[in-house]
């Protein structure tokens, strides 16, 4: 029995969405996800002037400044194209159900088995890419680095090579950067690295704490700031930034959203597997000012 299955659009959703996902970021809801952007979508800049605020009178005098502008997201399409032959699998577990040739078979879960598989590179691949991805390389999106180093907006932070010795001051130093507009806010976290996450628990152990995050009895944290662990954030830099600031864009249910699994028996007489699947994704961000950026 031949396979030939197709989604797209809304059936593409569940299996490209689960891939998207799987990496750190989006798995943790550490950004903020925006679905069915086909093309672009505006983030809005809203500021309003403290001097708004003045003693109140009998008339209505317009008083203060607006700062308003719009950030385009524009999201970049991508696609996996793989060709597998049956013949490989005939010495792994799934043989004992396949036959090869014209009348090839494949075993009910080979279609399953192959798109999580790949699944899971696409979710690694757009986990490094959110972070610190460049457009400029096949198959990938700028990522917040790339996007804060060319932002004059940004918060910078000079900082060095990362160790168990030094993680405490550096982190330090993100606290100390964060605006006071932000400082405070429920959805405001320091975005670190896995390394960076090493050395903060061991940092910690030499002071005698007790490692509460791993044993599930706290959230980590930085002085009451919340830290997220991700994996695709390179070694030695650091990011804080509210939830609400922080964008990832695609689409789920447009035409561009898609899986396909061709089983090219019956088109070219082959053993061979083709797996398709096309979707679009980037990051960005509404207002730099709010952003530091640890590198």
């Amino acid at each position: 029995m031949a396979i030939s299955a197709n989604y797209a659009g809304d059936e593409a959703a569940g299996f490209i969405s689960a891939s998207l996902l799987s990496g750190d970021t989006l798995g943790k809801g550490a950004i903020t996800v925006l679905p069915n952007v086909s093309y672009k979508v505006d983030l809005k800049k809203f500021d309003l002037s403290t001097s708004c605020v003045k003693d109140a009178t009998c008339d209505f005098t317009d008083a203060g400044d607006v700062t308003y502008a719009e950030k385009a997201l524009t999201p970049e399409g991508f696609a996996v194209n793989k060709q597998l032959c049956k013949k490989d699998w005939l010495s792994t577990y799934a043989g004992a159900s396949m036959n090869v040739g014209v009348n090839a078979t494949l075993p009910a879960n080979f279609e399953e088995y192959i798109i999580s598989n790949i699944g899971a590179v696409v979710g690694q691949q757009v986990e490094t890419s959110i972070w610190q991805g460049s457009t400029a390389t096949s198959g990938e999106f700028d990522g917040f680095a790339t996007q804060c180093t060319a932002d004059g907006d940004v918060v910078d932070v000079v900082g060095t090579t990362l160790t168990a010795g030094n993680i405490i001051v550096e982190l330090g130093k993100v606290r100390d950067a964060i605006p006071a507009v932000v400082y405070g806010k429920e959805d405001l976290a320091i975005y670190i690295g896995s390394n960076a996450m090493k050395f903060y628990i061991s940092a910690q152990a030499a002071l005698g704490y007790l490692d509460q995050f791993h044993a599930g009895t706290t959230e980590a944290n930085f002085e009451g700031i919340k830290l997220i662990v991700c994996s695709g954030i390179a070694d030695n830099e650091m990011f804080a930034a509210r939830k609400s600031n922080l964008f990832f864009a695609t689409d789920l249910a447009g035409d561009l959203a898609e899986v396909k699994m061709l089983d090219m028996a019956d088109k070219d007489g082959s053993d061979n597997v083709r797996v398709v699947m096309k979707w679009n994704a980037g990051v960005g961000y509404a207002n730099g000012t709010e952003i530091v950026y640890y590198t």
